[in-house]
């Protein structure tokens, strides 16, 4: 059982920053690519930033720039550090992870939770 836990979510105002985590735990045998999603109401889901094993990154052209998303291979965990936030960065975030279980013998892609990001004008 593969388990996706984030934090760091909450109300923040205008240029301000947040930073999100996003912590893998189970029976991982190995972790491909790492990143982020949102979704805000009425709207599709949108890339924010993903970031492979050796650390190479792609960005959502509308967080390019503000956003950056780094891990720590040791500790399963992801981070997204949000800079400059604007309240069209409102939405829930959802983590994701690529990993391989013994369980299954491959690679299935595992979400976390959501968490809330506000950003009021």
């Amino acid at each position: 059982q593969v388990q996706l836990v984030e934090s760091g979510g909450g109300l923040v105002q205008a240029g301000g920053s947040l930073r999100l985590s996003c912590a893998a735990s189970g029976s991982i045998g190995g972790i491909n690519d790492m990143g982020w999603f949102r979704q805000a109401p009425g709207k599709q889901r949108e890339l924010v930033a993903v970031i492979n094993r050796s650390g190479s990154t792609n960005y959502g052209d509308s967080v390019k720039g503000r956003f950056t998303i780094s891990r720590d291979n040791a500790k399963n965990t992801q981070y997204l550090q949000m800079d400059s936030l604007k309240p069209e960065d409102t939405a829930v975030y959802y983590c994701f992870a690529t990993i391989w279980t013994l369980l299954t013998g491959k690679f299935n892609d595992y979400w976390g939770q959501g968490t809330q990001v506000t950003v009021s004008s």
